[in-house]
């Protein structure tokens, strides 16, 4: 089984998408419609559900993709232990999470120091602050994590939530909306959700129930615009970049936010400290 496959069906199951896949990987359609179907006859299962409106993980993909994600974050952290540690900055991130901070964060890292390379290397929470113990991380970036030992937690952002609905639901085109007034319907939540923000709503005295549970943020995204009842929420660096046309996000009243902090090794000299805490403000 190669890595490529993994990282082309990870793509597809991101973007439910064959062609944007296909974009995002610089490569033809056509050959990731064939990795797709290689590693499908390999494993023995089929990974996703194909119409010519939509495409869906099946439920052996599901469990597929989780152990796929496991697999290409043992080979990133695999390259990263291999690289050189001069010049390389190695920066521990989420699934589909920080994206736009990452940018500017970066960018504004090279203001200071042009020449170095960046890793971004994508774990669970728990495997990001472990690998930065370990030395085989340099900067780690996260929501709801107040402190960690062995590492410096260093409050940076605060963002608020956000409910997300389908264009049909009937608070659409209200301005701010409580979470209670939503809860006759589903909520809907992915294995990629970032834990903070259900705990931020609990915290706050929301009561979240439980729902179903799907594989990438991306797929609740089709689900909630599918169904007028169902909700999601997400925070305001995910809900930036939204596409607009299914789903609109409204600001939650009362207002919940929740704090994302850069960490750091406990032993990184006090310039470095403010330097990276700066940067990803």
């Amino acid at each position: 089984m190669e890595l490529r496959a993994l990282r082309y069906f990870v793509t597809v199951a991101d973007e439910l998408h064959f062609g944007r896949a296909a974009e995002r990987l610089h490569i033809a359609q056509p050959a990731v419609s064939r990795q797709i179907a290689r590693l499908e006859r390999e494993l023995g299962v089929r990974l996703f559900d194909r119409s010519p409106r939509r495409v869906r993980l099946t439920a052996d993909g599901l469990r597929v993709l989780d152990a796929a994600r496991e697999a290409l974050a043992a080979a990133d952290r695999v390259r990263v232990a291999a690289s050189p540690r001069a010049g390389v900055m190695r920066i521990g991130t989420g699934t589909g999470q920080f994206t736009a901070r990452l940018e500017r964060g970066i960018d504004a890292l090279r203001e200071r120091a042009p020449g170095f390379d960046v890793v971004l290397v994508d774990l669970p929470l728990p495997a990001r602050l472990n690998a930065l113990r370990q030395g085989e991380l340099d900067l780690v970036l996260a929501r709801g994590v107040r402190a960690a030992p062995g590492v410096r937690v260093l409050p940076t952002w605060t963002e608020s939530l956000f409910a997300v609905v389908s264009t049909r639901h009937p608070a659409a085109g209200r301005e701010g909306i409580g979470v209670a007034e939503l809860a006759g319907g589903p909520f809907r939540i992915s294995q990629e959700h970032d834990g903070s923000v259900v705990t931020a709503l609990r915290e706050a005295g929301v009561p979240v129930p439980p729902g179903h549970r799907a594989g990438t943020v991306a797929d609740t995204l089709v689900e909630v615009g599918s169904d007028p009842r169902s909700w999601t929420v997400l925070p305001a660096d995910q809900v930036a970049e939204l596409r607009p046309g299914r789903v609109r996000a409204i600001p939650l009243e009362p207002a919940t936010t929740i704090t994302g902090s850069v960490v750091v090794p406990d032993d990184l000299p006090p310039p470095c400290v403010a330097a990276h805490r700066a940067a990803f403000r």
